[in-house]
């Protein structure tokens, strides 16, 4: 018997794998490109080099277990930055493997500088290859011994992860869902529906294989305030500065 469960770094170097690697690399190749800052970090999935196009002067990898590209090793939900320090965290499937999902989103929030951006990534529940996944015991009654995805945690749906997110003070700033070609395993069929990514996106959405969601951690009930906001009384005759001229319209209360 075949086995039934594939771990996932197993399962990136088959074709879907592939597939769905191909489609992550051009999200973060366009959401991170223009995230600015000092300091970023990935965490998980070494396969995915998410923060090869950002041009932060520090950028690490972190995995929850050894590996030769990680720059250190750490649980997610304890993270080894002082608060407000990271402009850039980047969870390729992360929640999804790590074993406190609401602790690593909690611990990512508190790591973010105001205006700090974090950009997840994880599978779809509500799609064909969530549905595959769900049937999995009316698959292995008809003979068919393997799990098309790969095991990993819980799959955390869309709109759940947006809940979590905005109860955290996270905006959601954009949304995207990708891979719409059906469960198959063999290169050829997949390209056989290669159309469907394009279909996909356009008439059924919210069905994609993946998604990708892009928040900003934003700081209410701060007020930047001008130096001062009551101008000097002008005596009268008195002769006006040139630079005090620029204010003369609104001095008037």
């Amino acid at each position: 018997m075949s086995r039934q469960i594939i771990d996932l770094h197993d399962w990136l170097a088959t074709p879907p794998g592939a597939y769905l690697l191909d489609w992550e690399r051009a999200q973060t190749s366009r959401l991170v490109a223009d995230v600015f800052g000092f300091h970023a970090l990935q965490l998980g999935l070494p396969e995915l080099d998410a923060l090869a196009a950002n041009r932060m002067p520090h950028r690490w990898l972190a995995t929850e277990t050894p590996h030769p590209r990680a720059a250190f090793v750490s649980h997610f939900a304890a993270l080894p930055f002082p608060a407000n320090s990271l402009d850039l965290v980047v969870l390729p499937h992360a929640l999804e493997l790590t074993a406190d999902p609401h602790a690593a989103l909690r611990e990512v929030e508190r790591v973010l500088v105001p205006e700090g951006r974090v950009v997840i990534f994880g599978f779809n529940p509500m799609s064909l290859w969530g549905f595959r996944q769900s049937r999995a015991h009316v698959y292995r009654r008809l003979g068919w011994n393997h799990l098309f995805l790969p095991q990993a945690g819980e799959f955390i749906g869309y709109l759940r992860l947006r809940d979590w997110l905005r109860l955290l003070g996270l905006d959601i700033e954009s949304g995207e869902f990708g891979c719409y070609r059906p469960a198959l395993a063999t290169p050829g069929w997949l390209a056989r529906f290669a159309w469907m990514d394009a279909a996909g996106a356009r008439w059924w959405p919210i069905l994609g294989a993946v998604y990708c969601l892009v928040a900003v951690k934003r700081v209410r009930g701060v007020t930047l305030l001008n130096p001062a906001w009551k101008p000097a009384k002008r005596l009268a005759g008195a002769s006006v500065s040139v630079a005090g001229s620029t204010g003369k319209t609104g001095a008037r209360a």
